[in-house]
């Protein structure tokens, strides 16, 4: 290994490439595993920031979130390799690489040529993570006890897709495992404003059904081609969240089965309790719909779209990788 790369090295053995990413507690970096007989992997790395590093409080967030996604083993949830401390002490997660897009960009690349990503995709992408909700809203002990994790983020950002057409749930970095609430300071808002279901802004606490809610808003997005509540201060997007007039789907894309349209507002009720009971609820209405589409809709197809939308945002200049 060449002393450059060298001198990238975290705790010996994982080099930091290009930042990818910074949040309010961590930034995340594309990054190689060096191994013995010149074995590399490449992967993500995920930092705490310098200046939280030795704040006791986010510290143990940060050791949070490593043992919950650690327990989290599920096809459509990314998966963590390993978490240790580097050269100063300071906590970091290294984390599986997808190779692609995030769905934020795989949306913009059909808006970017005058287009809307195709309702199909959008519902069996929708399908992937509802099984990754499905995964950790099923969570339980070795003695069988549910301990729920609550991932409390669904957001466009935070939903991979692969070149290979597999779908994956990112950053359980908001999530809160149920038999660990005391992590949670009272009080605290967590999460994007847009994407949070209004009962979480009137002070109650998120459940399976806010999650639900968080991916309603992703698919009404997605299909429609622009955003539903943003624009204004945080003040007025919290007003309208709370509010939760949202308009019809069927009035923004005609071409897609008004039975996709109701799943998507039963997803964006106001009132949890009108909202799918599960994700799995979820997950097998929109399996009905896309039963009746001619065309497939598995990874083949969704990753030739991928690798597609990243010809189409190269040549706009905008790529980047997840």
């Amino acid at each position: 290994m060449a002393d450059e790369a060298r001198s990238r090295l975290v705790a010996g053995k994982y080099e930091l490439l290009s930042p990818l990413g910074e949040g309010g507690m961590a930034s995340v970096w594309r990054g190689v595993t060096h191994g013995a007989a010149g074995f590399t992997r490449t992967v993500a790395i995920k930092r705490v920031l310098p200046a939280l590093a030795h704040d006791a409080h986010f510290a143990a967030l940060f050791v949070e979130e490593a043992r919950v996604v650690s327990d989290l083993q599920h096809p459509n949830i990314v998966q963590v390799h390993d978490f240790d401390q580097d050269e100063k002490g300071n906590y970091f997660i290294v984390m599986e690489w997808v190779e692609g897009l995030d769905l934020n960009r795989w949306i913009r690349s059909y808006l970017e040529v005058g287009a809307r990503p195709p309702w199909a995709y959008v519902s069996a992408i929708a399908i992937e993570v509802l099984r990754a909700l499905a995964a950790a809203h099923d969570r339980t002990t070795d003695e069988g006890l549910p301990v729920p994790v609550i991932h409390r983020d669904v957001t466009p950002s935070n939903i991979l897709l692969g070149k290979n057409g597999i779908v994956k749930l990112a950053d359980f970095g908001m999530a809160r495992a149920m038999d660990r609430a005391s992590m949670t300071k009272p009080g605290t808002v967590k999460g994007k404003l847009s994407y949070m279901a209004p009962e979480i802004l009137y002070g109650q606490r998120a459940t399976e059904r806010s999650d639900i809610y968080g991916l309603g808003i992703v698919m009404w997005e997605a299909i429609a081609g622009k955003r539903l509540f943003s624009g204004g201060t945080d003040i007025d997007v919290v007003m309208r969240v709370r509010k939760g007039d949202v308009p019809p789907l069927a009035d923004e894309r005609t071409d897609a089965p008004p039975a996709l349209a109701e799943i998507v507002h039963c997803a964006l009720a106001r009132d949890p309790e009108d909202r799918f009971e599960t994700a799995r609820g979820m997950l097998r209405a929109l399996a009905g719909v896309l039963r009746t589409h001619p065309e497939p809709t598995d990874a083949t197809p969704l990753g030739a779209s991928v690798r597609s939308a990243v010809i189409r945002l190269a040549g706009s200049g905008s790529v980047k990788g997840p």
